[in-house]
């Protein structure tokens, strides 16, 4: 447990690991920042624990105190699993509110191993380019191939790329199209995963924390956006490694023999996002296009016969968590209360 939030002037960084149900993982991931606190004297590292309830409070803890972390990490337990955000937050929030908080702060997934001088690499780079508020690192895959993507925040053209799947599509709407390949250069971005990202003090001065009405996805897009908004830029620093192994804790993204059911809570931050950003016209255009663009692609693998890769009951759950069925579902459930108080 976090007993004294407050910081010495000292820390230059905290680090924000929040783990669910990956005990194993988030202690590898501690391992992996051993022999970064070297690098970065005062470092912290906190570890929420997301209301796991499968022992990883105790497993993390027991490890922590038998390897002698204790002086640079911390396991705080959540009573609740509020999502990503919420545990990042359950981090950060004490620290940033004590007398001295640190110049920055890290989101570094449980499922991360950090390569050597990561850290330190992104802070250098941000000391550099005080106009830089968020940096985050070039992603390795388990087997150590570099994943050089980025991506570009989401709109109307980047929902009907991905609804439609048509390559002379794609190639017109190049601009748009969400994921973005990077060179081994570092370089400016609209917006980057959550699982290595550095954040600048003066941003959540700037634009507060993270928005914990996203349980899960779109929240670190969210985040990226308003930073932007405020005049912040966000970087790619491919220099700064970090191996990620994809969809641990959900197993929506992870490499899969089949593709499993999306949640509920991916449509719920898809629709957030543009509500919140862009107003419920532009989200219903987005609802609109994506399924138009969905249908017709449907339709195309039927007739040429390509294999089915979408996961499970895509187009139904769409329909169902779309901006257009809320409204139903708002009227079903006024009148479900309605006709219990006349029972």
């Amino acid at each position: 447990m976090i007993a004294d939030t407050q910081v010495d002037d000292s820390v230059p960084l905290l680090v924000a690991i929040v783990n669910y149900r990956t005990a194993d993982l988030t202690i590898q991931c501690l391992r992996s920042l051993v022999s970064e606190v070297p690098t970065l004297p005062g470092m912290q590292v906190v570890v929420v624990d997301n209301a796991s309830g499968d022992g990883s409070v105790e497993k993390i803890a027991h490890v922590i105190a038998t390897e002698g972390w204790g002086s640079w990490a911390a396991l705080l337990p959540s009573a609740i699993n509020g999502g990503f955000a919420y545990g990042n937050n359950m981090a950060i929030r004490p620290v940033l509110q004590s007398a001295n908080p640190p110049p920055y702060f890290m989101l570094l997934n449980p499922d991360t191993e950090v390569r050597p001088h990561a850290l330190k690499t992104m802070i250098d780079f941000m000391e550099e380019h005080p106009d830089v508020g968020i940096v985050g690192s070039g992603i390795e895959e388990a087997n150590g191939i570099l994943w050089p993507f980025t991506f570009r925040f989401p709109s109307l053209f980047s929902e009907l790329d991905n609804a439609l799947r048509l390559g002379i599509v794609s190639q017109l709407l190049a601009k748009w199209v969400i994921a973005q390949e990077m060179t081994n250069e570092a370089q400016s971005v609209d917006w980057l995963p959550g699982a290595s990202m550095m954040i600048r003090r003066e941003v959540f001065a700037a634009v507060g924390l993270m928005d914990e009405a996203y349980f899960l996805y779109y929240e670190e897009t969210d985040f990226c956006l308003q930073a932007k908004r405020a005049g912040w830029s966000c970087w790619y620093l491919p220099q700064s490694r970090v191996m990620h192994i994809s969809g641990q804790s959900t197993g929506v993204t992870g490499n899969h023999s089949l593709p499993k059911r999306q949640p509920k809570y991916l449509f719920d931050s898809r629709r957030r996002y543009f509500v919140k950003n862009h107003g419920w016209l532009y989200a219903a255009l987005c609802d609109s296009i994506w399924l138009h663009g969905f249908a017709a692609w449907r339709i195309r693998r039927l007739i040429q016969r390509k294999p089915d890769l979408d996961p499970p009951y895509l187009l139904l759950d769409f329909c169902q968590n779309s901006i257009f069925w809320l409204p139903v579902m708002k009227f079903l459930a006024l009148w479900n209360s309605e006709s219990r108080v006349q029972l």
